[in-house]
């Protein structure tokens, strides 16, 4: 069985995943690239006997080296190993998306293009000569549509074929005053016939050959490749003084004097000659898409129209999947009950029950909660509304220190901070984007989901509770606005950027698209439960009962002896007792466990907030993952309290030993205090080094502490205003 290796190129939202996720069924395999954190998608199908691996490459506007998308696809495409280049075009932005086209092109590769979007050039009335075009590029150029499957059979049977047949060099005509120096060059290798050029010429590739042509245009672009390899050898001396010739000639008649840029421009120039030659449009005084912008972008409604937008998101988050969650944690909390029912060893029965179940099921029973979350999210983003929001935001961003680009990475801070830190790459200035890195913590991630409908759930009414979870994601994004500030006016000073960002259509959502970006988040947060959070919990578990204090348990055994004993008092009277006893023991069992020294270590950190020793400790545990707080306090709560063995569970057990005012001091250092383990990683990683973790580290606590301060005191004192 043969193999067709196809790296799949093209700009930002051409519809790649789209179109991949249609050939190949959505069996999508997700990493990231060697060495470097740009995330890669890749497919494998199998057609008759041929099985056919996609490598879907990031994303990027051109092949030069200016952001890390296009230096790992740059890379790719001039070391790695494959067989076809599929280049994805948007058919409805023809010039644009060819300028990409003609650098792949230069790649003299086997290469098929895909007019993606077809059927909505259609409903735009755009006419393309896709056989001219196919004629113009020297490659094959087939109408594709990833929504309507429309000839996707045909492009899978198109690169089976490619494949098989053989090479034929693509077309890539360059500026006259670029192709006389080409021509130069190549005469000139032609004539002199250096062995070392032949022996580049054979080991450069083994399914397409190269010419002198292509070696001239590579020594004219100064491709790194070829520089490198003749540099040392005997024939670069002679070569190098034609070529500096030629050089200074591609200087004067383009009067610019640097060469990535004349290449640059010629790939802009070739895009848009041939779109002229292929495409026609009717003049129509405003488009579908402008329309629909006048309203979403409008000066006035823009922004309220975005915030009614989230708010319905948070809000059906917690109507919805706050309903599921019930259901969730009642399955799992018998199935707690049932394990401690039927296995004997009492402390075998008691880490089944209460530490993996409860610590692990806590955390899974909130997975409805994450997935309506990024629901809602991917289908802001699908549709291309998260674009314009950045472009909406830009003024009021820059007022702050950040760059409209910000907004990406901080929206994708709700999902996970670990690709957020990564979007920041975008930004091409680096205070602005060490600013945006530093405030994205203070995006809650959805890791931080389950805390706030725990507490909210516990302390707001469900009339209100929807309310209470968008103004806690409001007051994160303030703060990290304000912090933004504080760090542009001390720490970070210096010019802006101006604002550049294409604008996608507005399109219907791909629903695969959607599913499939669910499916693969839901799934990383059910390998976090399964591992990371399986073992924390276990830990949390044993470091809640050991060491065993053999004296106090035989004291109050005497005690609940006496009790029973006591023929003075009713029986009613005796179970209270009892149960008061057993309470106590088990406090103080808490206590006096290792979760208990650490807990009460930490206490007097956190007494201004009223921060018992259980929460004190969850604190601690939340910095390995934020899901880990629900568990600990699930295990802690559970053990030290018997108000957790009611109907309502944990939620009962925080009401009853945690104050309003408490509550909203907690609910508010978690907001702002370090990321987890992971993404503090991915933080120092794009930050530049472990200096800038422990600035993070500072600088969140700090902002954490103040607020968590400020918002304790002025819950207390509304609430002695409002009910004293």
């Amino acid at each position: 069985m043969q193999e067709i290796i196809v790296a799949l190129v093209g700009q930002p939202n051409v519809g790649k995943s789209s179109l991949i996720n249609s050939i190949s069924g959505a069996h999508l395999k997700v990493g990231n690239f060697t060495g470097v954190t740009v995330e890669k998608a890749e497919a494998s199908l199998f057609y008759n006997d041929t099985k056919i691996t996609i490598i879907d490459l990031p994303g990027t506007y051109s092949l030069n080296d200016f952001t890390m998308e296009e230096k790992v696809t740059k890379d790719f495409l001039e070391k790695e190993s494959y067989d076809i280049i599929l280049n994805v075009v948007d058919s409805t932005n023809l010039e644009r998306n060819l300028a990409l086209s003609a650098q792949v092109l230069e790649k003299n590769r086997k290469t098929l293009i895909a007019l993606n979007m077809w059927d909505e050039a259609q409903k735009e009335n755009i006419s393309i000569d896709d056989k001219l075009l196919s004629e113009i590029l020297g490659v094959q150029c087939i109408p594709t549509s990833a929504n309507k499957n429309l000839n996707i059979s045909l492009l899978i049977k198109s690169i089976v074929e490619l494949y098989e047949n053989k090479f034929i060099p693509p077309k890539r005509i360059y500026a006259d005053f670029i192709e006389s120096q080409i021509q130069v060059l190549s005469d000139f290798l032609d004539q002199k016939s250096y062995p070392e050029i032949s022996a580049f010429i054979k080991s450069y590739q083994t399914t397409e050959t190269i010419s002198f042509r292509e070696i001239s245009i590579m020594l004219l672009s100064q491709q790194t490749k070829i520089y490198s390899y003749l540099h040392d050898k005997a024939c670069w001396l002679e070569i190098s003084k034609t070529l500096e010739h030629c050089i200074q000639n591609l200087y004067k008649f383009s009067k610019e004097s640097n060469i990535q840029n004349i290449f640059i421009s010629d790939a802009l120039s070739f895009g848009r000659g041939a779109a002229q030659e292929v495409l026609s449009r009717p003049n129509k005084s405003l488009h579908q898409t402008q329309k629909i912008d006048a309203i979403m972008l409008n000066k006035y409604l823009g922004l309220p129209i975005f915030l009614i937008l989230m708010f319905i998101v948070f809000d059906m988050t917690f109507l919805i999947g706050g309903i599921l969650q019930d259901w969730a944690q009642n399955g799992i909390d018998m199935l707690g009950v049932m394990a401690k029912t039927f296995i004997t060893n009492e402390d075998f029965a008691s880490l089944i029950g209460d530490g993996i179940i409860g610590g692990v099921g806590a955390v899974l029973s909130f997975l409805p909660l994450i997935i309506i979350l990024y629901f809602g999210i991917s289908l802001l983003e699908s549709t291309g509304y998260m674009s314009r929001v950045a472009f909406l935001l830009d003024g009021i961003f820059h007022k702050f220190g950040l760059h409209g680009k910000s907004f990406i990475p901080l929206v994708t801070g709700f999902g996970c901070s670990v690709p957020a830190y990564m979007a920041t790459r975008t930004l091409q200035n680096k205070n602005e984007r060490l600013i945006t890195l530093f405030v994205i913590g203070f995006m809650s991630c959805s890791a931080r989901l389950p805390i706030y409908v725990l507490f909210v759930g516990a302390f707001f009414s469900d009339k209100y509770a929807g309310m209470a979870l968008f103004g806690i994601y409001i007051l994160g994004a303030l703060v990290a606005l304000l912090m933004a500030k504080f760090l542009k006016l001390s720490v970070f000073s210096g010019k802006n950027e101006p604002f550049v960002m294409e604008m996608p259509k507005y399109r219907l959502p791909s629903w695969r698209i959607i599913w499939f970006s669910i499916y693969t988040k839901v799934l990383m947060y059910i390998k976090k439960a399964a591992t990371f959070i399986f073992l924390g919990s276990m830990i949390i578990w044993f470091a809640s009962h050991y060491p065993k204090n053999p004296e106090l348990h035989q004291a109050y055994e005497k005690k609940i002896i006496a009790v029973q004993n006591n023929k003075n008092i009713s029986k009613e009277t005796k179970t209270k007792d009892i149960e008061e006893l057993k309470n106590e023991l088990e406090e103080l069992s808490l206590q006096q466990s290792y979760s208990g020294y650490i807990g009460i270590a930490l206490k007097p950190i956190f007494a201004p907030m009223n921060f018992d020793w259980r929460l004190s400790i969850s604190i601690i545990t939340g910095f390995a993952a934020k899901e880990m707080i629900v568990s600990t306090l699930g295990v802690l709560y559970s053990l030290g309290d018997s108000a957790a063995e009611d109907s309502e569970g944990l939620r009962n057990a925080l009401k009853a030993n945690i104050s309003m005012p408490t509550a909203i001091a907690f609910i508010i250092f978690i907001m702002f205090y370090i990321p987890c383990f992971a993404a503090t990683i991915s933080f120092g990683k794009e930050a530049g080094g472990i200096k800038f973790v422990f600035y993070l580290f500072i600088f969140t606590t700090v902002v954490a502490y103040i607020f968590s301060l400020i918002g304790f005191y002025v819950a207390k004192y509304l609430s002695l205003f409002f009910f004293s």
